[in-house]
């Protein structure tokens, strides 16, 4: 059987993860969560493993490199 649960976005689009999700997920506080969009729109949600923070940990000074106005003017038309 599929469990539904229903919860709302505020203002900053912040929400709660409801009970039975952080259950199923065996979630606590402070973890960190994965959100995985298909092509089709359907998204997965799942607990973030060590590995995906450190694989994302260690792309982010990576990709800043090419983060310039220079970069985004001369890639403009590619």
């Amino acid at each position: 059987m599929t469990a539904r649960s229903v919860t709302k976005l505020t203002t900053k689009y912040q929400t709660t993860v409801p009970a039975p999700v952080r259950e199923a997920l065996g979630l606590a506080k402070g973890d960190s969560i994965v959100f995985e969009t298909a092509d089709d729109g359907t998204v997965t949600v799942r607990k973030a493993l060590p590995l995906d923070l450190s694989f994302a940990t260690a792309l982010e000074p990576l990709l800043s490199e090419w983060d310039s106005g220079e970069d985004d003017e001369a890639y403009d038309g590619l």
